[in-house]
């Protein structure tokens, strides 16, 4: 199931929806709920030089994650290597208690920012629309600006990972423009909390 233009939410809304007779006869993990399913989260900002003292993405990615009611079950920050950043990030995916990975920094194109090359190789499955959603939202704050991000993301091991620029708007735009609908089980159509189930059956 996906949000594209084969179907996938208006398939999935057909499947919330049952008529009453038909919700009568449902087990109770196919009904709907507007519980939020508090998700782990581990934020990861790829800096030479930044610090926890001066790492302002970072922590305004964790206080945004946190009043949404996630878990933060680790933050760290990395210069930009691509191999330690793989070794880390390897880390977090192979542990099931790590439902979502965002990072923050390196997704420009100078020739330090080496965090798309450090993450695609560990992906099972790009999640193209998140690149282009993001620099669409962001056309309407920095104009064509909005060009120069590679931010994007993806699922590994059951897991989704997402890639950000190192800027606290660009974290601010990601987060309130996408991440903190797509990862309330509450959001309708579709969210990713509910795809959890199914990615994780394809490992």
């Amino acid at each position: 199931m996906h949000c594209g233009h084969q179907g996938g939410c208006y398939n999935a809304l057909l499947l919330r929806i049952p008529s009453v007779t038909e919700s009568r006869t449902l087990p109770m993990s196919k009904a709907i709920t507007n519980e939020f399913s508090p998700q782990t989260i581990a934020v990861l900002t790829v800096s030479d030089t930044r610090t926890e003292a001066t790492d302002k993405s970072g922590h305004y990615l964790v206080e945004a994650l946190q009043q949404a009611g996630h878990r933060l079950c680790d933050k760290q920050i990395l210069p930009d290597h691509k191999y330690r950043i793989r070794a880390l990030l390897s880390r977090w995916i192979a542990d099931p208690g790590v439902r979502i990975i965002i990072t923050t920094g390196g997704t420009g194109f100078a020739d330090r920012d080496i965090t798309p090359e450090a993450v695609l190789p560990l992906l099972d499955k790009e999640i193209p629309g998140f690149g282009e959603l993001f620099r669409q939202v962001s056309v309407a704050e920095i104009g064509m600006s909005a060009l120069q991000s590679r931010a994007l993301a993806g699922v590994a091991n059951g897991s989704f990972i997402f890639c950000l620029p190192g800027s606290v708007n660009a974290c601010r735009t990601a987060w309130e423009r996408i991440l903190k609908q797509q990862l309330d089980s509450r959001n309708r159509p579709c969210n990713f909390v509910e795809l959890f189930p199914r990615i994780r059956q394809e490992r």
